[in-house]
């Protein structure tokens, strides 16, 4: 079956870092509603269009076409005193509908920062299509995969 508009579709995916700095990269596997439901970048669900299962491909996102931009405004110091105990660097925080991680703990403040850590940064992403199937009635009215490597509910 070819990849074309409603059909779920199981991707081997390797993410690196372009340039800069050497990580983190990552091989997971994921499935994504194809068909402009914004699963996966726009970018790549292009390059998807109308493949089979098998199909690799490497394509390069710059960093407006995968996480975005830093956005400074995003980077915030508040008072440990306003945050909860055991307060940790790599721990999250979810702070006026953003989800901030911790980044720095030093003396009296936290410094959070709610962009992507991924924001600002171009990528390489290797792609292996592994399955292709219709998704169901119940997938499509919610716009995205159920199952193994999709969203549980």
């Amino acid at each position: 079956m070819k990849i074309e508009k409603n059909t779920a579709v199981t991707l081997r995916i390797r993410m690196l870092q372009i340039g800069g700095k050497p990580g983190p990269a990552n091989s997971d596997n994921i499935a994504y509603l194809h068909g402009g439901y914004d699963n996966i970048f726009a970018k790549l669900e292009a390059v998807l269009e109308g493949q089979e299962p098998g199909f690799s491909a490497t394509v390069d996102l710059s960093a407006a076409e995968a996480f975005g931009e830093r956005d400074p405004a995003l980077t915030i110091s508040i008072a440990k005193s306003d945050f909860p105990p055991g307060v940790k660097v790599g721990g999250h925080l979810e702070r006026g509908g953003v989800s901030y991680n911790v980044i720095k703990i030093k003396g009296p403040q936290v410094l959070l920062d709610g962009n992507h850590p991924l924001a600002g940064n171009d990528l390489r992403m290797n792609v292996t299509v592994l399955e292709v199937r219709a998704a169901s009635e119940e997938e499509i009215a919610h716009g995205h995969v159920h199952g193994a490597h999709g969203h549980h509910h």
